[in-house]
């Protein structure tokens, strides 16, 4: 990896300088996509623990290409790196725009990772389909960092090569678990990584001992349903509940149903469901758009739609609207901000 010009790849060159000199600790800030960003102290053995899971699941080996396209201050581009360095594999690292396949123009690579606005802008962009041979290639492409939709999931049918939703966090010190998302294989439940223990907590929360918990129980905030031993369907975050009137209501439950309607109706765009104040409910559930107020018709199908997919206190009360969405510096929907934008409005 020569030729840094610019700081993403200065960040990436420090963080192998530092792995290569030996390090045994790192510091890594999570995503603030949930709340306030806060530092992580990983150690070297749950990374290398980390990214030998990675490989042996992909069956990625000495030599293969990788192509780096994650913001290498955060755990999901570091653990690019360090898979990388653990594996042997040859890294080429760019900046981790909304198309980074226009930055490398033909080469080959066994493997990705990418966040699904990335994916998006690809495929407006005509990217997937000019470089289907590339993708087709690949041994797997990682996806995380936001859900994956409805539409995405269909136009990622015509890659041949796997491509994989992740589950994890920066505390497991990337994904712990993998749903295939196209081909004949694809699934609606994630497949944890050798070595790596499910459990459930006493909400039904998911709790996680492995390596890369230096053998420790984590506790997370993760609604989910096992289906066995290594497998399970993600329902929402327990943190992430509108309570509209002495109901609760799982926000993740709505945006599914939401998802598949606009997909159905033809709308390509990103929206979030939240619970705002509300004086005789004390939240009502609200749907946010990004981009300009649908057509009155297009909105009026859409209400009818979700009334029939929703139950009563779960269909969105009002729908508002947000022209860009506020983002993470990983590129997700910063949740808290975007609520403090729709009502300052």
């Amino acid at each position: 990896m020569d030729d840094f010009t610019d700081d993403y790849r200065g960040q990436a060159l420090q963080f192998c300088q530092k792995w290569l000199q030996g390090n045994t600790e790192f510091v890594v800030p999570t995503s603030g996509s949930t709340g306030q960003p806060k530092p992580i102290q990983l150690t070297r053995a749950q990374m290398a623990a980390s990214a030998q899971m990675t490989l042996e699941a992909l069956g990625l080996g000495p030599g293969d290409r990788a192509l780096v396209c994650l913001h290498p201050g955060y755990i999901a581009g570091i653990m690019m790196l360090v898979r990388g360095l653990v594996g042997d594999l040859a890294l080429t690292v760019v900046n981790p725009s909304a198309r980074p396949f226009a930055q490398i123009r033909g080469e080959q690579f066994a493997f990705t990772a990418l966040v699904p606005l990335q994916l998006q802008a690809m495929l407006a962009a005509g990217e997937i389909d000019d470089n289907l041979l590339i993708f087709n290639q690949m041994k797997a492409i990682l996806i995380g960092g936001a859900p994956v939709g409805s539409a995405l999931a269909v136009q990622l049918q015509v890659i041949q090569a796997p491509v994989y939703a992740t589950y994890g966090m920066t505390e497991t010190v990337s994904h712990i678990a993998l749903r295939r998302l196209n081909g004949p294989l694809r699934s609606e439940y994630y497949m944890a990584l050798p070595g790596v223990i499910l459990g459930q907590d006493p909400r039904g929360c998911l709790t996680i001992t492995a390596p890369v918990t230096q053998g420790q129980t984590l506790i997370t905030n993760d609604r989910v349903r096992l289906i066995d031993a290594r497998t399970f369907e993600w329902l929402g975050r327990a943190d992430n509940v509108i309570n509209s009137g002495g109901v609760k209501i799982q926000v993740e439950k709505i945006e599914n149903v939401v998802d598949k309607t606009l997909t159905y109706l033809g709308i390509n765009r990103r929206f979030v469901v939240m619970g705002l104040p509300d004086e005789r409910l004390g939240e009502q559930t609200t749907l946010v758009i990004e981009g300009d107020p649908l057509p009155p018709a297009t909105r009026a199908a859409l209400q009818a739609q979700l009334a029939i997919g929703l139950g009563r206190y779960e269909v969105p009360k009002s729908v508002r609207y947000c022209p860009i969405f506020p983002e993470t510096a990983t590129g997700k929907v910063d949740r808290n901000q975007l609520k403090a934008v729709v009502l300052a409005v």
